[in-house]
């Protein structure tokens, strides 16, 4: 790869390639420090063979985007964010006392291209595809300056069909960009199978030029035409995974629900403060790991989420002891009580925690995105959400269906009186059932974390949906449950794309009026009979 990427130009740049130039740079200290250390020279020298790692680099990229890279006099590195911190680099400690001779770092044209192409010659020179397939978006973004010849010897190196099928698609927008009238037919040509938004960019504005050629004008009509339809069905599939993802997460919250609703009646309006406490259950469990395992700080999520689940679950039973027992039969009592409850836990927590949102932040093994194709990326965590639900629902249709204790439940669900007189502790399944159902909230509390804001209102964004589920799909029933979250997440999905958001929950609402008119029962009847 090495030969390959070197011809990679850079329009206003000269390249630097003695190494023991960057070494007099600053030799202690990680690459970002000696780069903030080195001069001009010293720092194109070191883009053109970057010491440090990939992630390094890709982090240097960012701080210089986002303007939070400085420096001292001496040559010392600070980080300042948009919120005027200054912290030390690269222990990351906030300063209170700030030096006098602080200076942002700044690169010229010339160091920003050279920094643009040393990443994607880093990239290149990746054993991980994922790696070169991101040198190669680099590139694609930048190819006014990229060498022809460059990419045809990358092309010719690469042994994995998805690099060189984009490298294949770089030089092609190169072709027609330079090439003679067959060699810019013969482009469009194998364009019109992209489905990457800047081939269409590329099409539409060479079809916008004029005195076109008749044939070139042709096949590009027919590429154009190839390439829309293409992202159009790429971006309808992106619209049906996160619709997936949002009945996932509405499944997660409403399965708790559907549990404690069917088992006891009981219209609980604390479950949304259950899974918010979930969530910050989540964020305790984040810095206990930040501070007494910071090696171990990637892994907080598994830790994070039996937590949740048992916390929840704990509170829940709590609740079902002190507030709920007393009132069973009361349904307007129990509505109100349980009202009163969230705006406790929503009161404690803002007492505990602070009104303000806090920050959980993403574990590095669920961060990036899988990449379809150019036109498709599909997030890790909200891949994880989907596989996490399926998990949780395979175990609960488990623990309902195939264990002594799920017996117990669907007994007491489905005849209460009837239960109690063959010996079974209805009080104590009522216990169980309503901490199971907020353990599950305390689930969904900890996936939403990782896909949205915490916060001490944060229940109170899915506890209507939720109750929409569980009235949808049929009281107490758990395959109502999926079949309604699916059908309310994917559609409401597409109606927000459509008619936006305000709107879609408006005709959404409207139409499960419609549906509970037409069957009052949900989806699925609830067998049997409550006695009491």
């Amino acid at each position: 790869m090495d030969s390959t990427v070197s011809k990679v130009s850079v329009a206003d740049s000269s390249t630097v390639t003695d190494s023991t130039v960057v070494a007099t740079a600053n030799p202690s200290g990680d690459a970002i420090e000696q780069f903030v250390a080195a001069d001009f020279q010293n720092r194109q020298a070191m883009l053109n063979s970057w010491p440090g790692s990939l992630e390094s680099l890709d982090t240097l990229v960012e701080l210089i985007g986002n303007d939070e890279l400085y420096q001292g006099n001496a040559g010392q590195t600070y980080l300042l964010n948009s919120e005027d911190q200054l912290f030390s680099y690269p222990d990351e400690q906030e300063l209170t006392d700030w030096p006098s001779d602080l200076s942002q770092v700044t690169l010229t044209n010339t160091l920003r291209s050279a920094l643009t192409f040393g990443q994607a010659k880093a990239k290149l020179e990746s054993d991980d595809k994922t790696m070169r397939l991101q040198a190669v978006d680099i590139l694609s973004d930048n190819i006014d300056q990229v060498d022809p010849a460059a990419i045809s010897a990358a092309s010719a190196q690469e042994s994995d069909d998805q690099v060189k099928e984009a490298l294949a698609v770089l030089q092609a927008r190169i072709d027609f960009r330079d090439g003679d009238l067959p060699t810019q037919i013969a482009a469009v040509d194998l364009l019109a199978d992209s489905d990457s938004p800047q081939v269409l960019v590329d099409l539409r504005t060479a079809l916008a030029a004029e005195n076109l050629d008749p044939a070139l004008k042709s096949s590009l009509e027919q590429a154009e035409s190839d390439v829309a339809s293409r992202i159009k069905t790429s971006t309808w599939i992106g619209h049906l995974f996160t619709g997936m993802s949002t009945a996932s997460i509405l499944l997660l919250a409403a399965l708790g629900l559907a549990i404690t609703f069917g088992l006891l009646g009981v219209i609980n309006m604390a479950h949304g403060e259950l899974i918010m406490i979930g969530a910050y259950v989540t964020y305790v469990v984040q810095n206990l790991f930040q501070s007494y395992f910071p090696t171990m700080t990637g892994w907080y999520l598994l830790a994070a989420i039996p937590a949740a689940f048992l916390v929840s679950a704990i509170i829940g039973m709590i609740i079902e002891r002190i507030v709920i027992r007393p009132l069973y039969g009361r349904e307007l009592e129990t509505l109100l009580a349980t009202f009163g409850v969230s705006l406790i836990l929503m009161q404690l927590v803002r007492m505990t925690f602070g009104a303000q949102n806090v920050e959980v932040s993403n574990v590095a093994w669920l961060s990036g995105a899988y990449q379809v194709s150019a036109s498709l990326s599909l997030p890790y965590n909200r891949i994880a959400i989907i596989g996490f639900t399926v998990v949780v629902l395979g175990l609960l249709i488990y623990l309902l269906n195939k264990t002594r204790f799920g017996l117990f439940v669907r007994a007491v669900t489905q005849n209460r009186q009837m239960a109690r007189s063959v010996g079974i502790p209805s009080a104590r399944i009522d216990m169980f059932a309503f901490g199971l159902g907020s353990g599950l909230a305390g689930l969904a509390g900890c996936a939403l974390a990782q896909v949205g804001n915490v916060g001490p209102d944060l229940g109170q964004s899915y506890i209507i949906d939720a109750f929409l589920v569980v009235v949808v799909g049929g009281v107490g029933q758990v395959w109502g449950a999926v079949l309604a979250s699916l059908g309310l997440g994917v559609s409401g999905t597409v109606l927000e794309i459509g008619i936006g958001a305000v709107l879609a929950k408006i005709v959404l609402l409207v139409l499960v009026i419609l549906f509970i008119q037409k069957r009052p029962q949900g989806l699925f009847a609830l067998k049997g009979r409550f006695v009491d």
